[in-house]
């Protein structure tokens, strides 16, 4: 399973989820589904948004993890 790394990502640089989600711009639903990695896809654009917001790239945003999701 692909999961999102953004959290680890925004501990790092010492912001909050909040501060992210009001860069991002999105619905909280969306959002906080997306973050918790409790969704199927990510557009494209969200993927260029948090590598954008982040100062990232999208190698950074992303792991494989191999167990089974919950």
């Amino acid at each position: 399973m692909i999961r999102l790394r953004a959290l680890e990502i925004l501990e790092k640089r010492e912001k909050t989820k909040y501060w992210l989600y009001k860069q991002m711009g999105m619905s909280y639903h969306a959002f906080d589904r997306m973050i918790k990695n409790k969704t199927k896809m990510i557009k494209f654009s969200n993927i260029e948004a948090l590598c954008n917001i982040l100062e990232c790239e999208p190698n950074d945003l992303f792991e494989i993890n191999d167990s089974m999701p919950e």
